[in-house]
């Protein structure tokens, strides 16, 4: 596979990175988004990390953070990036099927707060269809790779009838009620 070599420019230089998988290039959109933020970029910035989560490369993704990146994933506390990319490789192997939607709920010049719901299909509980509802709040480096990530999340089971993303929906276009807010 060809090696791709990507610039981007942050407050402090250029930056250039190496990329293998056409999916890993969307990394690329969610790093050049660098602090300060406003209501447009912090938007900007969600939907990007929804785009690169939702590609399930667990290289790719980990490349979004600092090498000494800190994690509270609920109860799951990690350091790093070969720690992010290992705990990703493992969430994908229990979350068949999944889809991500993130929404802007708050932001500061170098923080940002989502809401979220993602769907999966549970491999270590017989691929029953699940639905996780949470926060997360983001601090961000000067170069706009996240620095920390909290994450606080709670699964419910659903049925196929009561699932939004279904195959061919853009996750961006369900409409979510009130009471899923």
């Amino acid at each position: 596979m060809n090696l791709r070599k990507v610039g981007y420019k942050t407050g402090i230089g250029t930056t250039f990175l190496s990329f293998k998988t056409p999916a890993s290039i969307a990394i690329i959109f969610t790093m050049s988004l660098a602090p300060p933020y406003n209501a447009e970029t912090a938007q900007t910035k969600v939907k990007k990390a929804q785009d690169l989560w939702n590609t399930q490369d667990p290289k790719a993704i980990a490349k979004a953070y600092t090498p000494d990146s800190v994690w509270r994933n609920r109860s799951s506390f990690l350091t790093g990036t070969v720690a992010i990319e290992d705990f990703l490789t493992k969430k994908w192997e229990k979350e068949k099927s999944y889809r991500l939607r993130k929404e802007l709920f708050a932001f500061t010049e170098n923080k940002i707060a989502v809401q979220f719901w993602y769907e999966y299909q549970d491999a270590h509980d017989g691929m029953k269809w699940k639905r996780c509802y949470g926060l997360e709040d983001w601090t961000f480096a000067e170069d706009g790779r996240m620095r920390k990530r909290q994450m606080s999340g709670n699964d419910v089971e659903i049925t196929e009838a009561e699932r939004w993303y279904k195959d061919g929906v853009d996750v961006n276009e369900v409409e979510i009620s009130e009471a899923h807010w």
